[in-house]
């Protein structure tokens, strides 16, 4: 029996230390569209962030993110709504223009001054101070990213991570309210990416300082972020805490981008979801209340939420495998189950899960799972990468 019924508004879960940020708003977008000429690309987005956080817009390209990252600055104008910082409205007939937002910008291209050196480079956003002023502030920033030592060092002369450095000082010289990051670690190498994150997340941290960040990134996104946006053809579908997001996707595109998604088709009965892998039981299925009793949901599974095992002699079997990925510390599965669904499932490298034999697939989450109504399922085509 199929239904037409959405899933209930789900109780978002007590934020972490990351995402618990209690300051003002610095930042308000309201109704916000943008069109170029009849093709509209950001469409009614309303978000708020806060003194002090870290809010991520999250999404595949083109899908409007870094848009809205121009429009936040001053670069582009929007179609309709409101942008406030401050409580300040910078749209509308007063149009306030870049220079005028107090808004700092880390471009991906790093956009330094080949011919000046790093402490030049910091010191070039600081018209109105003093000499003495400017010779103590770009000090304190050269401490603050860890680049005391390489002051009078050209752009040619510093590493990729060390330039990243250098713009986000340069950027936050004048102490702007808020800084927008586009992109910020596409252009280094895949080592180097992960550490700069985290250190720059440390750094924005020391700082005090609000920003707002751009990629398309998951992983980056949700191991540096206090809150994170998802965008998709030009709006929001979720904004939450990075847990929030992946444990409690609102929709099947934000379940499928944060990660493998694979969805089993249950038929609720009872107590328990009837699937393709057995019985779940209904307490396991978050928000599944009793007028959804007979009907038919997809559960959301992540890899490491099931295991597929060769079935023991008194045991049947209920799908195989026809796939596997060698990762490293991980070996990736994908199973085409007996009842049609395929789903994905991570084993440790040592594991030794048989291609093209007949498996038992299990359930192994200690979590509540995701669900949606039923109706055509998301698989991701290739697995983690």
């Amino acid at each position: 029996m199929s239904t037409d019924l959405e899933p209930p508004e789900r109780e978002r879960p007590a934020d972490s230390d990351r995402g618990s940020i209690d300051g003002d708003p610095v930042l308000e977008l309201d109704g916000v569209s943008k069109s170029y000429g009849g093709t509209r690309v950001v469409e009614d987005l309303s978000v708020s962030v806060r003194e002090g956080e870290l809010l991520t817009l999250l999404g595949p390209s083109g899908c409007g993110k870094t848009t809205t990252l121009r429009l936040i600055a001053g670069l582009e104008r929007p179609t309709d709504g409101e942008i406030r910082l401050n409580g300040r409205r910078v749209t509308g007939p007063d149009f306030e223009p870049p220079e005028e937002r107090d808004v700092g910008v880390v471009f991906q291209e790093f956009a330094l001054f080949p011919h000046l050196t790093a402490r030049e480079n910091i010191a070039f956003g600081l018209t109105e101070a003093d000499e003495a002023a400017t010779e103590q502030r770009v000090d304190e920033l050269l401490e603050l990213v860890g680049l005391v030592d390489h002051g009078e060092k050209t752009p040619d002369e510093l590493s990729g991570g060390q330039q990243q450095r250098v713009a986000l000082a340069r950027s936050l010289a004048p102490e702007p309210h808020l800084l927008l990051l586009d992109e910020p670690f596409s252009n280094l190498d895949v080592d180097l990416r992960v550490e700069m994150r985290e250190e720059v997340r440390r750094i924005l941290r020391e700082a005090g300082v609000t920003a707002v960040s751009v990629t398309h990134d998951q992983e980056e996104a949700l191991s540096v972020s206090d809150r994170v946006a998802v965008m998709h053809d030009g709006s929001l579908e979720q904004v939450d805490t990075p847990e929030g997001v992946f444990q409690r996707p609102r929709s099947r595109f934000v379940a499928s981008f944060l990660g493998h998604a694979s969805f089993l088709s249950g038929y609720v009965a009872g107590d328990v979801v009837e699937t393709g892998i057995g019985p779940i039981p209904r307490a396991a299925v978050d928000g599944l209340a009793d007028q959804y009793d007979g009907t038919d949901i997809d559960v959301l599974v992540r890899p490491d939420d099931v295991v597929a095992r060769p079935p023991a002699p008194d045991e049947t079997a209920n799908g195989q495998v026809v796939h596997r990925r060698y990762l490293g510390p991980t070996v990736f599965y994908r199973v085409e189950l007996d009842s049609g669904d395929v789903v994905g499932c991570t084993h440790n490298h040592a594991d030794e899960v048989p291609l093209d034999e007949p498996v038992r697939v299990e359930l192994a989450a200690d979590h509540d799972l995701a669900w949606f109504p039923a109706g055509a399922k998301r698989v991701a085509d290739g697995g983690p990468e």
